[in-house]
Parts: C-alpha cells; sequence; structure tokens
C-alpha cells in the first residue's frame, strides 16, 4: 500500500456551532476553535475537519450556503479564517474544510437571479420543471420530508430540493455552474486549507428526465434511486479533479449514502482520480428498520460482516474512513455500548474498534470524552430541522408523544450537537452566554477537565490509542492485513492485522457480561500493547477472560 499523509493520520470532527463560544452570544465560533486547538494537539490530533463556516442563513445550521467565500456571521470573519489556518499549521496540523456542492441556500445570490424569471441567465444553475397537473413534476421525497419539490407562484415553475426547501439543488449539467464550483474550490485552497469533506458529492448527477423513484415501504415518496451515483458523477468528479484537486497534495472524502463496496471502489481507486476515500452508511443503518426512527435488534456477527466487507472490498484500489457517529448521527456509546454502567470501558472499546481497522479514524467532537445522548424533555428543546419536521409528521399521523420523544432520544440529529463540555462550570464552560441548544444535564459528570486530570478517563485512553497507531513499529495498524477470527461468536469481535512480520491481535468484548475469548495458536505469547483494564501479557491465547466492554491489543510474539 502506498504511504499518504492522510492514511496515517487521525481527524477530529469540530461542528463549530456547539464547540466553543469564544464571545459568549452561546454560538460557538472560529475564535472558540482557535482557543482549544492546543486541547486537541495533546490529544495527538493531525486534522481537524471543520462542518460548514461559511456565510448561511442557517436553515440547516451551515449546509445551506448562500454565500461559499464568506463566513457566517456567528462563527466569525475571513480574517478569522485565516488566522485558524495560520494557528493549526503553527502546531502541524491540517484543516478540511466541509464542501457542499449538491445544492446552495435559496438566499445565495444564484438564486436570487434564478427564481427572478423564466430567462433569468442564473435560470440553469437550478433544476426547474413544470408541474404534472397540478402536481410535483415527480414523485421524489426530500430527506427531511414532505415532496422534494417546491412551487414557485411567479414563474409557475417547480424546483428541487432534495433536502429543506431552502436547500435548492444545484445544476451540474450546466458547465458554467461546474465552473463557479470549481473556482470556489480553488479559491479555498489557496487560502491554505488541506483538504474537504464533499457533503452529498454522490447526489449531484440526476438521471436525465427526472423519472419517479422507488417508493420506500409505508411512503407516498420515491427516494435514491434516480439521483444517488447517478450516471454522470465520476465524469464530473473526474473533471473536478483533473481542474483543482490533483494540482495540490490534499486530502479529500466523500459523503455517499447508498454505496456498496463496488461502487465505491469507482469513487476511491487510485487509478480513477476522483476520491481518497468516503463514508458509507452501511454500519449506521443496520440497527434501524425501514426508516432510522425505528429500532431494530442488531447482531454483532451484522456489523463484523460489514466492516469485513468494506475491508476486503477497498484493500486494493482504495482507503476506508472509520467511524462510528458524527454530527448526524447519535452518540456512539448511547447506540453501540452502554451509556449508564459501562459508559466510561464501552467509549474505549469502541474507540479501539475504530482506530484499529484498516483506514483513517474520525473522532467527532466529544467522543474522546464519552459524551452520550440527551434526552431532552419536550420538543421545544430540539434545534434539528430533520427532527422537527419528522415529530410533526408523526403528530399528524397520531403516533402518541411518548413513541415519539422515546425515538428522538435515540436517533435525533441533535444528539450530536448539545454543547461541548469543557468543564463543571455553568453551560459546561461552553459559553458565558445562554446557548443556542440546551447543554446535556451530565456535564458535571462528563467533561473535558474531569476527563484529563483522571489517567483512567477515556481521554487519556485516546491520547494512548492514537499515540500507538501512529508509532513506525505499530504502522500495521495503519497498513496490516486484517483477518476476522471467531466470526460466528456474538459477544467478542477480534482480529488480526498483519505487516510483513508483524502481528497484532485486538480483543473486543461487546457485552455487559464476562466472555471467554480462546483461540488455537501454538508457539506464541501475546505482549499487552494496550488495555481498557488492568491486563497482562499472555503465555496463551486459551481461556482468556474478557470483562465488560473490554478491549485488549497485543502484539503476537513466536515463541517456538
Amino acid at each position: 500500500m502506498e504511504r499518504k499523509w492522510w492514511k496515517e493520520q487521525v481527524v477530529y470532527q469540530i461542528y463549530p456551532r456547539s464547540f466553543n463560544d469564544a464571545n459568549g452570544d452561546g454560538i460557538g465560533d472560529l475564535k472558540g476553535i482557535i482557543e482549544k486547538l492546543d486541547y486537541l494537539r495533546d490529544l495527538g490530533i493531525d486534522i481537524v475537519w471543520l462542518s460548514p463556516v461559511y456565510k448561511s442563513p442557517n436553515d440547516d445550521n451551515g449546509y445551506d450556503i448562500s454565500d461559499y467565500r464568506d463566513i457566517m456571521d456567528e462563527f466569525g470573519t475571513l480574517k478569522d479564517m485565516d488566522l485558524l489556518i495560520s494557528e493549526l499549521h503553527k502546531r502541524d496540523m491540517k484543516l478540511v474544510m466541509d464542501l457542499v456542492v449538491n445544492h446552495s441556500s435559496d438566499e445565495h445570490a444564484w438564486f436570487i437571479e434564478s427564481k427572478s424569471s423564466l430567462d433569468n441567465p442564473y435560470r440553469d444553475y437550478y433544476i426547474w420543471r413544470k408541474g404534472n397537473d397540478g402536481q410535483p413534476p415527480n414523485n421524489w421525497g426530500s430527506w427531511f420530508g414532505g415532496s422534494a419539490w417546491e412551487y414557485d407562484s411567479k414563474t409557475d415553475e417547480y424546483y428541487l430540493h432534495l433536502f429543506s426547501k431552502k436547500q435548492p439543488d444545484l445544476n451540474w449539467e450546466n458547465p458554467k455552474v461546474r465552473e463557479e464550483i470549481f473556482e470556489m474550490i480553488n479559491w479555498w485552497v489557496n487560502k491554505g486549507i488541506d483538504g474537504f469533506r464533499m457533503d452529498v458529492i454522490n447526489m449531484i448527477s440526476k438521471v436525465p428526465g427526472l423519472p419517479d423513484g422507488e417508493k420506500n415501504p409505508g411512503s407516498k415518496y420515491g427516494y435514491g434511486s434516480q439521483y444517488l451515483n447517478g450516471p454522470k458523477v465520476h465524469e464530473y468528479l473526474h473533471m473536478m479533479n483533473r481542474r483543482v484537486l490533483t494540482k495540490y497534495d490534499i486530502m479529500t472524502v466523500g459523503e455517499t449514502p447508498g454505496v456498496t463496496p463496488e461502487i465505491a471502489r469507482k469513487y476511491v481507486d487510485s487509478d480513477r482520480d476522483e476520491l481518497n476515500m468516503l463514508f458509507h452508511f452501511e454500519h449506521m443503518g443496520f440497527d434501524c428498520g425501514d426508516t432510522k426512527w425505528e429500532p431494530r435488534e442488531w447482531k454483532l456477527t451484522e456489523l463484523k460482516e460489514i466492516f469485513g466487507k468494506w475491508c476486503e472490498g477497498l484493500k486494493e484500489k482504495g482507503w476506508n474512513s472509520l467511524y462510528m457517529n458524527n454530527h448526524d448521527q447519535p452518540r456512539m456509546v448511547s447506540r453501540f455500548g452502554n451509556d449508564k454502567n459501562y459508559r466510561v470501558e464501552s467509549a474505549k472499546m469502541l474507540a479501539t474498534l475504530v482506530h484499529t481497522l484498516p483506514g483513517t479514524p474520525y473522532i467527532y467532537q466529544g467522543e474522546e470524552i464519552g459524551m452520550t445522548n440527551v434526552n431532552f424533555g419536550n420538543i421545544e428543546d430540539y434545534r434539528d430541522i430533520e427532527t422537527l419536521n419528522w415529530y410533526r409528521e408523526k403528530k399528524k399521523d397520531g403516533l402518541s408523544e411518548d413513541e415519539i420523544m422515546k425515538a428522538l432520544y435515540r436517533m435525533s440529529r441533535d444528539n450530536a450537537r448539545t454543547p461541548m463540555q469543557w468543564d463543571n462550570s455553568f453551560h459546561a464552560g461552553f459559553t458565558s452566554g445562554e446557548p443556542w441548544i440546551k447543554v446535556n444535564p451530565n456535564y458535571k459528570e462528563i467533561n473535558s477537565a474531569k476527563a484529563i486530570a483522571d489517567p483512567d478517563s477515556v481521554f487519556n485512553y485516546y491520547k494512548k490509542l492514537i499515540n500507538l497507531r501512529k508509532q513506525e513499529e505499530n504502522l500495521v495498524l495503519v497498513y496490516g492485513e486484517y483477518e476476522l477470527i471467531l466470526e460466528e461468536d456474538e459477544k467478542i469481535y477480534s482480529y488480526f492485522r498483519s505487516l510483513e512480520d508483524d502481528r497484532l491481535l485486538v480483543m473486543l468484548n461487546f457485552s455487559d457480561e464476562e466472555q471467554i475469548f480462546s483461540y488455537e495458536l501454538a508457539g506464541v505469547r501475546g505482549e499487552l500493547l494496550i488495555a481498557n483494564y488492568s491486563a497482562d501479557d499472555l503465555d496463551s491465547l486459551k481461556e482468556v477472560k474478557l470483562r465488560p466492554y473490554e478491549a485488549r491489543i497485543y502484539r503476537v510474539v513466536n515463541v517456538a
């Protein structure tokens, strides 16, 4: 495998609105991020990925951009952005920006012009269509609920918005749109940023004619089939790469719902010159029913199968992105661990998984201290547009308040968006003002100041884990082969990572009960590299007792 800096480093995602507020207005900002760079450096972070900080009216918390070359007022100024880039680079850290180019805000100058008249030069920057007998042009549904089409009475046409009606889709068929986007990307790279996370990038090409899509069970809308991984998406990305990306040594990662390893290879095969890596969502949906809001009992063997499939699928030509939560997903310790009796242990165990599989690990803010989902008492405490739309929809459908709130506690995107918990002072040290969304009440128990001071904390375990992965002698964790063992075990997830003569063994107990690890491997002993409980070297791999949510990594040494 060819060595690259973005394969060997660790990414930390910042959701700026909720990270750190420097000016006391209740909203995180760029100066607040700058204040915490030494914290991130101490953790061992190499790359900071910022969720959108561009100018935006904030219908979808910055993913609706009104000016791609300016900064949101609440977050600061372009001068603050320049300072952030400079301060990161001073600390030998890199900056990855969110690139949101499937859609813009309806308050972007392009769209204001586009909707002004049928013959405006910007009309074709977006996707407009005549209605169908008084109905939208097709059956496509918005990912935030309802139809993906919004009627404009002035021009008697509908425009497409796969997300909020304030997020009209850009028309990538128009070469002028592509040119505008490529110039903007070039502008940011020349300002000194080191890469892009590309929001829903596999939605930019729609099937010609915009035919109806396949309906989800129980839905009147069609989703995905006519715009996920569309017919020209690879042509557009190759064009972007050739025009801009390939000129620089930057990192690119695409957010790509609805991909399989076979589809993913087309995006990340180094011979195709498109992207370095991508985010898939198979492990973010296997615990859900027909929609994300419906829980489904899951098995550990299913998770093993998903990760194994992706390790195998991209091992020759491509690279994996490793994550268990982000700004759109619930907290991983609440979802896949045990945030009550074994919060610390399960947070460390899940971290061990993410940092020892093949690929680049991503940490979402607060994950490193074991932050949990929030149990808001009423709908007024929520801020997320998807959450609020779904709540209203389900109230109309007659679902009980209790059932709705239970689903929100489990899956609302606001679980990940409560303010970062820095200390046990008022509002968790996030702001001196009134926070834009409530702080999780457990901040007095779970906060960075407490975690830093405790040698056995989740934070200090992350530090050791990150350091372990970066050591030259442990590059087996980056580039080594992945070999699953105990494949059918529903409690223990275990695998070898091997590179030349070096072999590491990872043991993970995914249950809240003691489990017995046993594996026949003669003539070897295990030298302990890291564990989330006190543990020792092993003279045998037979009958190893793993405590609830225990994680261990051993170097396997031949003694024969």
